[in-house]
């Protein structure tokens, strides 16, 4: 095989670089909730919010409705993933990640104001694929994307039945990829001359890059009485600066080739709308049903990558993923004084079709279905302890025949499945 069909391969049929901010939990590449009480709730808080990190994230209406207090989560996340890049199912190399958070709400400058917000993030989130194609040589597919938000929010509690809130979301990414094609390449020397000398084609952008973005969310809650609030959230885009690149010789899709020099792309973070209800049957019960709408397809269609290629000024890598749907049902029951207990479930619509697998193996957000389980006591003196633990089912795509982005026998496909236990410990003033 010639040395420009092999680098035509490596990326022209490439896994296209599903590119995401991190392969997250139901929602596409999206937490399902922030801090340990949402986590708990499978993120059915938009009509409940019940701390600062529920709110910040999900609600910010629902600032003005708690007393001045601070929270702080750890999460340990644990996406596994396997892939299959024609040649036989491999697994990746990175599966354990960790997610901080922290927020908090006190008075504002007039009566019934609140301020308040948070900082959270994801570290490190990425895969590592190495495919051995025997004597043709290997493929390697790899990423490592971080994630992180702060998010400033003020409060207004109108009256007795209504509150409105809003975030502004500042935000930071990381990025690099790389996807490689190795070949070794017979050169015909004779004796005692090497009979092989490796080839390495392919995109490789694997200096992480830093870019910067804005947005915001508009939040309302409405008490209908004492057993019924309705809830309702929107956030806008997150509009990023460009990610860039210093790097080598490229090998992009339709064998466009590029030089050496700097490339640059923008990932930005899509708008989406959540509607909640929350319904009290006795005082001491919780039932908060929730449904969303995420714009991934003004995202994620397409990533466009500028630099010095050979001929156009930029090249194409589509990935073509749909808007998603998503409904989210959490129930939390007060066991006593000190002790609350609460469970959930979620599903989401797979923004990948097995169609798009393919361009989509370094992020195969694909899961769709997720239990949750929480608790918090209540320890006294203003603290209190919140634990939760998610586990999202296995699930896989699979590629029509002849979708083996390196030309395998096999058609590409991806497995995902994941766990997360967390820790949050707050503090009301």
């Amino acid at each position: 095989m010639k040395k420009s069909r092999i680098l035509g391969i490596a990326v022209g049929a490439t896994l296209a670089m599903g590119l995401s901010a991190s392969a997250l939990a139901t929602d596409g590449y999206q937490l399902i909730g922030i801090g340990q009480y949402a986590v708990g709730m499978a993120g059915a808080v938009v009509a409940a919010p019940d701390d600062p990190l529920s709110a910040a994230m999900s609600n910010p209406a629902g600032l003005a409705l708690m007393t001045p207090q601070a929270a702080f989560s750890a999460e340990i996340f644990n996406p596994v993933r396997k892939t299959n890049l024609g040649f036989g199912e491999i697994g990746s190399h990175s599966n354990v990640y960790g997610v901080p958070a922290i927020g908090w709400v006190a008075p504002a400058f007039a009566k019934n104001w609140v301020f308040g917000g948070g900082v959270y993030g994801t570290s490190g989130l990425g895969v590592n694929y190495l495919q051995n194609l025997g004597s043709a040589g290997y493929a390697q597919a790899s990423s490592s994307i971080t994630f992180m938000q702060m998010a400033p929010s003020v409060a207004w509690k109108v009256n007795s039945h209504l509150a409105v809130g809003a975030s502004l979301n500042i935000a930071a990414e990381q990025a690099s990829f790389q996807q490689t094609f190795t070949e070794y390449f017979p050169t015909g020397l004779p004796s005692p001359y090497p009979s092989a000398v490796p080839v390495t084609g392919g995109l490789n952008l694997a200096s992480p890059s830093w870019a910067y973005g804005v947005g915001a969310t508009l939040g309302v809650l409405y008490k209908v009485n004492d057993m019924v609030t309705l809830g309702a959230t929107y956030k806008s885009p997150i509009m990023f600066t460009p990610l860039t690149w210093q790097a080598g010789t490229q090998n992009g899709p339709g064998g466009a080739t590029g030089t050496a020099g700097q490339y640059s792309g923008h990932l930005n973070y899509p708008q989406q709308v959540a509607l909640g209800l929350a319904i009290r049957p006795i005082p001491q019960w919780l039932i908060s049903v929730e449904g969303q709408w995420i714009n991934w397809r003004a995202t994620m269609n397409d990533f466009t990558i500028y630099g010095p290629w050979n001929g156009p000024s930029y090249v194409q890598l589509p990935m073509h993923w749909s808007n998603q749907w998503v409904a989210n049902f959490g129930t939390q029951y007060d066991v006593n004084n000190w002790l609350q207990v609460r469970a959930g479930y979620t599903w989401g619509s797979n923004p990948i079709s097995n169609n798009t697998i393919a361009s989509n193996l370094i992020f195969p957000a694909i899961v769709q279905n997720a239990i949750t389980f929480g608790a918090t006591q209540k320890l006294g003196m203003g603290w209190k302890l919140t634990e939760a633990y998610m586990h999202e089912f296995s699930n896989t795509n699979t590629g029509p025949a002849g979708s083996s982005p390196f030309g395998g026998p096999m058609p590409a496909s991806a497995t995902m499945y994941e766990n997360s236990y967390g820790l949050q410990v707050g503090y009301d003033f």
